[in-house]
Formats: structure tokens, C-alpha cells, sequence
């Protein structure tokens, strides 16, 4: 079938139901809602399409998977456009997940209905429901046990529709409201830090919780608990890892990320690590050791090296600290090394927050860019065991190049990969122009580049970026992967494996060095980073500050359809 994706966001959420819908073999266009309602008309009906009917629509079928507005009337009038809803059958209304952690559900639901006049109320195509584990972010349910259910759903709703089935009566709904910030609030002189918690971890990532510190306003996200560190409730008592630590009744809560809030006549603020947003008043407090985001733990012959940064993206210094503890990993006698192994992003690549907000954007991207490639090329010349990168999440541009660097990738089902770059208005580097090569072929990888669509998990199995699929949830992704390499560090023909890639990077450096890979890439970023006019620095900039394009990308618009060979 002929599908059109209206979506208010190409965000995680449209990417796997592209990916999945287009490995289907359905042709699939791309519209972003949040460019207008003449963008979603024209997109349906044709160039000068405008309000009222319109010729005949050139789709069999519309599917919003992330939608924030109404679809226009003669458009869900002329065909069947089809809504995830991330509530059960009968919720309706917006934040319907942001309700759920309000009341603790355990258990939730998505819904695929049909779009009527009143917003929430159409037919049901398909349904499916998900546990929503404690302890874990919203936006990681999101991109989840959320996604998992949604795609499910999806694909039953799109399977029903073309067999000629007709959408079940709707249930009798409960409406609620928009969520305010006022049950977001934090009493800090009050609340203990399980509750703190709680609010933090339910407003991730968006839009985080409003508050005040000294005389700013501030969207505060993150929620880890710490309770060695105690204070007077509501002050700040130290920083670590680029996170600030600050006191509740009880305890206290760490602060990953803060973003100012938006001044009359501004440009929008940008979320940034805590300790850079409140750069002004942290410079005092003591910098505690360790770095939450990264573990290594060793069992047997095994040794896995977790990491997550929140939104995937890895700033410099994250970067050093990670290829300090992969060569300590790298010390230990172990025969199989996993990277990742955690439920959420692999990895986004270099960090656009920090360096957009970098006295030198130019020379931050220069520095992030170069301790990206280090680290890297510490996985591509780690000779003397097998390197697995387990992903749980999704991966994008030098993050998911670090990944495809390992012999191995392991992807949970549903995962998203997007190792392309060009639509930040850059080159790459990570040493993709040798990793890809290696993996696909020369001219898939001129594909993926070219196309800078997403690629889901089965695709990229059967095209070669990856090794193999991983069937669990992903709070059981860890332990799946634990058992998936002991198996592989007890197989008889390891050692011969470690042996042949040894070689195979003697022959690949004997008639092109790495060395070279890394310089040609790095010239042409180089290039990038210092002209001021380069589409880079303006693309980085509207990205940070989730500025709406004036159009529907010209990528998205392109018939996608895979085929299953």
C-alpha cells in the first residue's frame, strides 16, 4: 500500500514505524504536521491543494504515529488516517502517559483509532498493552515498552485495513486534561527523595520540571537518588559527572540536564548537562567521583562495559571517560567484551547541546569530533578478544558507528539504527568510510548516506550492519545479553575468530591505513567546523532549540520502500 506518515515529529516513535512499514514493503511518504495544515493538504491531495475538497488522495492510507494537533477535516474525510494514541481504548486527551505516572499505573496501553471530528473518539483498528516497570523514565517507556506495543499495534491495524476489516465501536471514554507543571512542582522542604524522583523521572524528557534556582526559571530533569548526601532541602551540594547534586527533605536528587526556561523575545533555550546550565552557581561545590553513566562488571570470560547518557549524545569529556574505561576493560582477562547491554540509546554521536553552547562551537565540535574517533579507534584495533556492541536502543550517526565498529552487533528487536550525517550538515567521521565499507559493501553504504532514512533492526540483520536480533523486553535486555555471550565466549571457534580478525586489520592497514581514513575524514570536518556559513552551525543551532522547519525535510517526502531480499 501507498502510506503517508503525518507526524508532528520524525521523532523515535515515526522512525521505527517507518522503518517497520517500509521493511513491509509498503511505500511510505513522510509529512510533518507541525509545518501546517496546507503542508499536510498539499502532501495528501497534490501541490496547490487547499481547503475543502480536493482532487482524489494519492495514498491508500494516513498513519499518525506521534501526532499534537488535529488532522484537517477533508483530509481524515477523503481517506482512513489512522492514530496512535498512547493510551488503552477509551482514554482520551493529551499526556495520556504523563496521567499514567501520575496515578502509578503499572500497566498501560496504545490505541490505533481511526480520526473523526472529535479528537480520541473514532473507531478502534487495534490495540495493545505494556507494563510500565518502576523505576524508569518516562521517555525510556516511551521509546520502549511504549514502542514495542505501538508497533504491534501498527502493524495489526495496517494488516486489518488491507484484508478488508472493518475497525471495532469505540469504548466509552474517560477525557483528561492537559498536565499541568503545578502537579509537576517539587516542595523541596517537603518532598522526600523518592518523590522528587518520581516527579523527575515522569517529566523526562519533556518538558521537564519548572523551577527556580537563584534568578532564573529552569526545566530541571534526571531524578537518581542519592542519599549520602545530605543538606538544607532545596540547595545544591555538588556536582559530578557534569550532573548537581541537590538536597530534599530526606536526601537528595541528582540533576542530569537543565534548560532555562524561555524569556519574552528569545530564542529558546538549550538543554544542557546541570553543571554547565547553572555554570554560575555550581562553580563552588565539590566534584564528587564516579560517573553513573558508565559500569563495567565481569563475569567469567565476559566483561561488559554499560554506558547511557541521557538522549544518547556523548559530549567530550564523556567521551574521555568512556575510552578510559574501555582500555581498563581491555586489561582484564576476559575473551568477549560487550559494550552497552542497557535498555536506551546506544548512542547519538557528538553532544550539539554543549557544543552549540561552547565559547567556540568550532572548536568544541573539532575536540568532541577527534575524542569520538579516538575511542573508536580503540574498538577497531582491540585485537586480543571479540568485541560485541549490544544495543538496546536505538543508535544514530557517530554513535551508531561506534557500535558497527565492533565484530559484533547485538540489536534488541524494535531498534533503530541512522548511521548517516548529512542532515546535520556534516561529513562524518568515526572512521565510517572504512566501518561501513566493511559491513555492506561500498554501494549500500552510498545508500544509507544518500537516503539518511532509518533502518530497523531486521533490515539491518539481513543487509549486514548487524549480527543478530535479540527477542526480549527491554528490561530483560541485559540478562539476554549476558546469556547470549557466555554462549559466545564458550564457543570452540573463538579463539580461532579473535585470531582471524587480528589479520584482518594487518591487511587492512597494510593497504590503507586507519590513519588515513581518520585524516581524510577529519579534513573535510575540519573544513565544515571553521566556516561560519557552513550549513552546520545553523542546522545545530535549530536542532538544539527544536526550531520547526519551515518545510517537510525533501528526505522524508521520497517514496521509501524496501525491499525483503
Amino acid at each position: 500500500m501507498r502510506i503517508l506518515l503525518i507526524a508532528t515529529a520524525f521523532n523515535s516513535l515515526s522512525q521505527r514505524v517507518h522503518a517497520e512499514l517500509a521493511d513491509d514493503g509498503h511505500e511510505l511518504e513522510v509529512v510533518l504536521a507541525a509545518c501546517g495544515e496546507r503542508e499536510v493538504r498539499e502532501a495528501v491531495f497534490g501541490p496547490g491543494a487547499g481547503s475543502g475538497e480536493g482532487p482524489a488522495p494519492k495514498f491508500d492510507l494516513c498513519i499518525a504515529p506521534m501526532l499534537t494537533s488535529a488532522i484537517p477535516g477533508d483530509v481524515w474525510r477523503a481517506l482512513p488516517c489512522l492514530i496512535v494514541h498512547p493510551g488503552p481504548p477509551g482514554d482520551r486527551g493529551p499526556a495520556s502517559l504523563d496521567w499514567a505516572f501520575q496515578h502509578g499505573a503499572e500497566t498501560w496501553g496504545v490505541t490505533v483509532l481511526q480520526a473523526v471530528a472529535e479528537m480520541d473518539a473514532g473507531p478502534v483498528w487495534a490495540s495493545a498493552a505494556f507494563r510500565i516497570p518502576p523505576g524508569v523514565a518516562k521517555s525510556d517507556v516511551y521509546r520502549g515498552e511504549l514502542a514495542d506495543a505501538a508497533s504491534g499495534a501498527v502493524r495489526e491495524a495496517v494488516r486489518r485495513f488491507a484484508a478488508g476489516e472493518r475497525p471495532r465501536a469505540p469504548r466509552e471514554s474517560v477525557t483528561r486534561g492537559v498536565f499541568p507543571q503545578s502537579l509537576r512542582r517539587i516542595d523541596w522542604a517537603a518532598d522526600s527523595t523518592e518523590r522528587a524522583s518520581a516527579l523527575l523521572r515522569a517529566a523526562d524528557s519533556s518538558p521537564g520540571v519548572l523551577d527556580t534556582l537563584g534568578k532564573r526559571e529552569f526545566y530541571l530533569y534526571g531524578g537518581e537518588p542519592e542519599y549520602a548526601l545530605r543538606g538544607r532541602p532545596g540547595t545544591l551540594l555538588a556536582t559530578r559527572a557534569g550532573a548537581v547534586c541537590r538536597a530534599t527533605a530526606d536526601g537528595a536528587v541528582w540533576l542530569s540536564h537543565a534548560k532555562p526556561k524561555r524569556l519574552p523575545g528569545r530564542p529558546p533555550g538549550v538543554k544542557l548537562p546541570a553543571a554547565l546550565a547553572l555554570a554560575g552557581q555550581v562553580g563552588h561545590l565539590p566534584e564528587c567521583p564516579g560517573s553513573p553513566e558508565i559500569a563495567y562488571r565481569e563475569r567469567g570470560e565476559v566483561g561488559m562495559l554499560s554506558f547511557g547518557f541521557p538522549g544518547g549524545a556523548v559530549s567530550t569529556e564523556q567521551c574521555r571517560r568512556l575510552l578510559r574505561a574501555f582500555r581498563h576493560a581491555t586489561t582484564r582477562r576476559t575473551r568477549v567484551l560487550v559494550l552497552g547491554g542497557r535498555r536506551d540509546f546506544f548512542g547519538n554521536g557528538v553532544h550539539l547541546g554543549v557544543i552549540d553552547a561552547a565559547a567556540s562551537p568550532a572548536a568544541e565540535s573539532w575536540a568532541n569530533i577527534n575524542a569520538i574517533d579516538d575511542l573508536v579507534e580503540s574498538v577497531l584495533r582491540s585485537t586480543d578478544r571479540l568485541v560485541v556492541a549490544a544495543m538496546g536502543g536505538n543508535a544514530a550517526a557517530g554513535g551508531a558507528v561506534l557500535g558497527l565498529a565492533a565484530d559484533e552487533v547485538w540489536l534488541r528487536r524494535g531498534v533503530v539504527l541512522n548511521p548517516h550525517y548529512r542532515l546535520m550538515g556534516l561529513y562524518g567521521s568515526e572512521y565510517w568510510t572504512y566501518v561501513l565499507p566493511r559491513r555492506v559493501g561500498r554501494a549500500e553504504t552510498d545508500r544509507l548516506m544518500e537516503a539518511a532514512l532509518p533502518v530497523g533492526a531486521d533490515r539491518a540483520v539481513r543487509t549486514g550492519l548487524a549480527e543478530r536480533l535479540v527477542d526480549a523486553a527491554p528490561q530483560e535486555f541485559t540478562e539476554a545479553v549476558w546469556a547470549d555471550a557466555f554462549e559466545l565466549a564458550a564457543s570452540p571457534d573463538l579463539g580461532a575468530r579473535i585470531e582471524a580478525k587480528a589479520k584482518r586489520l594487518a591487511r587492512d592497514e597494510a593497504a590503507h591505513p586507519l590513519a588515513r581514513y581518520r585524516q581524510a575524514e577529519l579534513a573535510r570536518m575540519r573544513a565544515i567546523f571553521d566556516d561560519p556559513y557552513a550549513p552546520y552551525h545553523a542546522l545545530r543551532s535549530a536542532f538544539v532549540r527544536k526550531v520547526v522547519p519551515e518545510r517537510t525535510p525533501e528526505h522524508l517526502t521520497r517514496v521509501a520502500q524496501l525491499d525483503r531480499a
